[in-house]
């Protein structure tokens, strides 16, 4: 499955637009790395525990859109776009969306 952010797979053509495919994740962070990541924030520094959080996150969402872009039939996700938002404390909601499409 070829993933983009362009809107369009280079070297192929565009012979059917499906539909827009979402992914969604919601990571809740435990409360150790919450503690580890108030430290960070008064002493300065990376988290490295909500980065690694986030990256999680962030695959299993676009892994959620490609398989739903499959079961369409598509052959590629095009003009994909992540957002991240925070839903509740200690939660973070991670999303993907693009277009499914079939190549010539």
């Amino acid at each position: 499955m070829i993933v983009t952010t362009t809107n369009k797979v280079e070297d192929r053509e565009i012979s059917e637009y499906i539909d827009i495919v979402f992914g969604e994740v919601i990571e809740g962070i435990n409360v150790f790395k919450d503690i580890g990541a108030g430290i960070r924030n008064i002493v300065g520094g990376r988290s490295k525990s909500y980065e690694s959080e986030i990256i999680k996150g962030r695959t299993e969402a676009l892994e959620e859109m490609k398989e739903r872009a499959m079961n369409l039939g598509a052959d590629a996700v095009v003009g994909i776009k992540f957002d991240y938002e925070a839903v509740v404390d200690g939660m973070l909601m991670i999303s993907c969306s693009g277009t499914a499409v079939k190549l010539k």
